[in-house]
């Protein structure tokens, strides 16, 4: 949700802007915009020149490049909007600016949302500023404007950085910003509270950016920011820099951290995990289709190194230091959002069943507010694949201050919700660039099912039914590749169907949350109505809605449940709906019932969500594709969800 780029070096800044910006795109927005700040010395102040666009970032570059000219700087901040306040229009898309005393223009570009922004307007109108936005990010633009105070010697590249210090004492809610000031035409100063931001090292330059994907092409060293952190980077000629080193070349780059307190902090740069071939699309068309392709592989490392089906058991390093206060726990809660959400059903299962500990899978959304019965044993397990959704951080910081234990199940590696967990697992899945979830999700209930049985063998189950299962995980990874190879044929049967407009996902135990994930990736990508629900539940109501043709999606495979779930296609099939079945190899009698039939391996129900997911997923993608949709950047979605 929303993106940050910013540049402060020895090249144009406004093509290596434009190019991370097409970098997140993926996170969703509305519009985007750019300043670049030209010209100036230590002495006299630079322009900022700025760009602003609805619609997609090629509208902005095309308006960058045809004024390329005026856009020649070495120092610039660059943004994709997502709208919270105000509309998505020209004037409510970043950057947003604000006025020194002196008349020099201070722009900025935020993540996040300032919640005391009414307040602070009304403080900043009576001063005199004129608001031409909707938005909360203005009134902070404006604010640090007001209390920016010029030093006699010029552009010493400290007053704003007091000058963002003093403004966000005085702000309450989430922020990722990243500003400028004409007087300080080397200086760019970045902060963060809630939202993630990542300072990249390179070569004579900083790289800042809300994702690490917008970093990988020009640096693999990177800061993470934490919270309540302000970093000033300078960067060029060395007599232009303030407390430059006395050594080196003619062109200089220095930073500096501090709390917005103004203490100072020791920052540590470390290597991102991540490179550029992981994020690029390759040959395939969309990244959704080359996510679900890459699932047999993702899975296969999510799971290398932690199953040990000699001793069978399983290995998880990020849990040792807690095993015991995990075998004695008397209840789980798995909270996320969305995907994460179904996934922590899933786990709410497993746990059950495996490790015969109650559980219960809560939205992060409701979980917080909920006032929450957080008694001693009570183990939280937030669930994310970016490690900063915000409702899911909330209901951790929540559970926590009420003395539960955390344990993070997260796919980015130093995320806030991977530092703020006592522990965790990581998927190691790899970059997930597609809005609409795959392999974060297959990932996540392959964590949660070794975390299941970690906890199972030190309980309750046998040796046996361990190392039946394991062997039964490790080869996930090849039935996941076998099911992908019926995208073409799904696709096919998805053409009979696709025209509908309203669709029901059905299934029982494990795949009832595997219905939900089914239902909700059909609406995220195609637009098409659709819901999932238990199966003895259709006839509490919903089996109202089937008519003459409308498709109903059964998980059936041969679990323990299957006899009820023919019973309920047959319900559908008597009102006229065309059934699509998710069944078992070999199931000879679900021809009978259903229209079209997606095959998986026979396993255990346990293990079965990891398969029944896969056709359910390129259903979807097929759908949106031949309805015409961008399947990489759905229509008011965005990737990470980082405000409330």
């Amino acid at each position: 949700m929303c993106g940050i780029v910013a540049y402060v070096g020895n090249k144009p800044a406004a093509p290596l802007l434009i190019e991370g910006l097409k970098r997140l795109e993926y996170r969703g927005y509305d519009s985007a915009g750019l300043a670049v700040l030209s010209g100036g010395t230590v002495h006299t102040p630079g322009t900022v020149q700025m760009s602003r666009s609805v619609g997609r970032v090629s509208v902005l570059e095309e308006q960058v490049n045809a004024q390329s000219s005026q856009f020649e700087g070495t120092l610039g901040i660059a943004h994709t909007r997502w709208a919270t306040h105000g509309s998505p229009t020209q004037e409510n898309a970043h950057p947003h600016t604000g006025t020194t005393k002196d008349g020099h223009t201070i722009a900025l570009v935020h993540n996040g949302i300032i919640e005391n922004y009414r307040a602070l307007r009304t403080y900043l109108e009576q001063k005199g500023h004129v608001f031409t936005s909707e938005t909360d990010t203005e009134v902070l633009a404006k604010l640090i404007a007001e209390l920016y105070e010029v030093e006699t010697e010029g552009g010493s590249g400290a007053a704003l950085e007091r000058a963002v210090q003093t403004a966000l004492r005085e702000v309450t809610g989430a922020y990722a910003i990243a500003v400028t000031c004409e007087r300080e035409p080397h200086t760019l100063v970045v902060a963060k509270k809630g939202s993630p931001l990542i300072v990249g090292v390179a070569d004579h330059a900083y790289v800042v950016a809300s994702d690490a994907s917008a970093i990988v092409s020009h640096t693999t060293q990177a800061i993470t920011l934490e919270d309540y952190q302000v970093v000033r980077l300078c960067a060029g000629p060395r007599d232009q820099i303030p407390e430059s080193p006395t050594h080196g070349g003619p062109w200089s780059v220095d930073f500096r951290t501090t709390t917005i307190d103004n203490e100072q902090v020791r920052q540590r740069v470390e290597a991102l995990e991540l490179d550029l071939e992981q994020i690029e699309l390759g040959d395939y068309e969309h990244y959704m289709l080359k996510e679900i392709m890459e699932q047999p592989e993702a899975v296969r490392t999510s799971l290398r190194g932690r199953i040990d089906t000699r001793e069978g058991r399983v290995v998880l390093g990020g849990l040792a230091g807690l095993s015991r206060e995990l075998v004695r726990a008397k209840r789980f809660i798995f909270t996320g959002q969305g995907t994460a959400y179904h996934a922590g059903l899933i786990g709410e299962y497993l746990f059950e069943a495996l490790a015969k500990v109650p559980s219960r899978a809560h939205y992060a959304s409701e979980l917080r507010y909920r006032n929450p019965i957080i008694e001693e044993g009570t183990v939280i397990v937030p669930i994310s694949q970016s490690g900063e959704t915000a409702d899911t951080l909330a209901a951790l910081t929540e559970a926590k201050e009420r003395g539960a234990l955390s344990l993070g199940a997260v796919n980015v590696v130093g995320s806030t919700m991977a530092r703020e967990t006592d522990a965790g697992v990581y998927l190691r899945v790899g970059p997930e660039i597609g809005v609409a979830s795959t392999k974060a999700f297959t990932g996540q209930v392959a964590v949660l099912t070794m975390m299941a049985l970690y906890m199972g063998k030190r309980r309750y189950l046998s040796g046996g039914d361990v190392e039946r299962y394991l062997e039964e995980l490790n080869a996930v990874p090849d039935h996941i590749a076998k099911i992908v190879e019926q995208s073409a044929y799904i696709g096919e049967c998805v053409k009979q169907v696709v025209d509908r407009d309203n669709w029901l996902f059905l299934g029982r135990g494990y795949s009832y949350p595997v219905a939900l994930e089914g239902a909700l990736k059909l609406k995220e990508i195609s637009y098409i109505h659709a819901e999932g629900m238990p199966a003895a539940e259709m006839k509490h109501g919903p089996i109202a809605l089937i008519d003459d043709g409308m498709p109903v999606v059964f998980i059936a495979t041969q679990g323990s449940q299957y006899d009820k779930v023919i019973s309920n296609i047959e319900e559908v099939k008597a009102r006229g709906g065309r059934v699509i079945a998710v069944a078992t190899e070999g199931d000879t009698r679900i021809g009978d019932y259903a229209d079209f039939v997606f095959h998986v391996p026979a396993i255990s129900d346990a293990l079965s969500p990891m398969l029944t997911v896969i056709p359910l997923q390129l259903l979807a993608y097929h759908a949106a594709v031949q309805r015409g949709h961008d399947v990489d950047k759905p229509r008011n979605l965005a990737k990470s969800v980082t405000v409330e």
